[in-house]
């Protein structure tokens, strides 16, 4: 396959989106080191208090936590800061990480209801519930694995130690110090999103990550529990997009070839079998700008099994029930 380097392309396909893509991960990071510089993730770290001791985790992952509900960059740029700063251990990391699965979520529901109700009607709100079960069964998970692999907290609740923590702020030196960090951090940022992604988009170029899709929705076959038609909207989730499998479903549900039901259950087999490899497409290049690149991909990989086993779980209890 001959590469296209026309000007549209490159702009369009690698240079605006690169440049958006390192903007709001810098901005993240500003935020971030910020929010940790004047002490507000104390205030944060409240909200999720209670969910986190259950799970024995630090101050700074609860207040990650309470951060993902508004900027997942900025989470996620605490805990590389926290990393860093040798505050968290490499399992802390993970399971920090994979804690914050539901804010990332709910930070993206909006968007994925109402693109999907214009194409599925009702069933739009089941598959949205099914997803948002599956996102509070991987935090429990990750809360009960906590009581398991992680040591005792320190005596005390955790506001009781927010408290303890509390010192008065001037708001001028924190500034200085957070352009400081933010301006050491920046350059690690460029030097390592930057390649890869230049690295994904000849690759995406020259067809690889097309051929891999087409490879895997050959095999959506071997799942003979649906009927032909509804594996015709797996295939199109995963050779194309999460709205072209609705467009194919809505078509298929206005026909009357299919019930709601069937629907439901072949989109979330095409999210199983499809959001991995975007999730390591579309993700690896802002995560190895924040984390280190083996670290980036070991969480990828984690968030991507647990996201599976529990939509998987949510899928098998829900074609039980209908």
């Amino acid at each position: 396959m001959t590469l296209d380097l026309s000007w549209p392309v490159l702009w369009n396909g690698l240079f605006w989106p690169l440049i958006r893509l390192t903007f709001f991960i810098s901005v993240g990071v500003f935020v971030g080191i910020l929010i940790e510089s004047l002490n507000w993730t104390r205030y944060a770290a409240r909200l999720a208090a209670p969910l986190a001791r259950r799970a024995r985790l630090k101050d700074i992952s609860a207040a990650s936590f309470s951060m993902a509900f508004f900027s997942g960059i900025t989470a996620n740029n605490m805990l590389a800061e926290a990393r860093e700063r040798g505050e968290l251990t490499e399992r802390e990391l993970i399971l920090s990480n994979l804690f914050n699965s539901l804010p990332t979520y709910f930070l993206h529901l909006p968007t994925v209801f109402f693109i999907a109700a214009p194409f599925i009607g009702a069933a739009a709100g089941v598959y949205v519930s099914l997803t948002a079960c599956a996102a509070v069964l991987r935090t429990l998970a990750i809360t009960l694995s906590g009581r398991f692999l992680l040591p005792p907290l320190e005596e005390g609740c955790l506001p009781c130690r927010l408290d303890e923590m509390e010192e008065k702020r001037d708001r001028s030196s924190a500034l200085q110090k957070t352009w400081k960090r933010f301006m050491k951090r920046l350059p690690k940022i460029i030097t390592i999103t930057a390649p890869i992604y230049v690295l994904f988009f000849f690759l995406r170029q020259l067809g690889l990550f097309s051929w891999l899709q087409g490879l895997m929705a050959g095999q959506v076959g071997v799942f003979s529990f649906l009927p032909p038609e509804a594996l015709g909207i797996v295939g199109f989730h995963m050779a194309a997009e999460f709205t072209a499998g609705l467009a194919a479903a809505g078509a298929l549900i206005t026909d009357s070839q299919l019930t709601s039901p069937q629907v439901v259950l072949a989109l979330l087999l095409g999210n199983v079998l499809s959001t991995p490899m975007r999730a390591f497409r579309h993700q690896f290049p802002y995560y190895a700008g924040i984390f280190k690149p083996r670290m980036a991909l070991k969480l990828i990989v984690h968030n991507q099994l647990l996201r599976i086993v529990s939509i998987v779980v949510v899928g098998v209890a829900y074609a039980m029930f209908i």
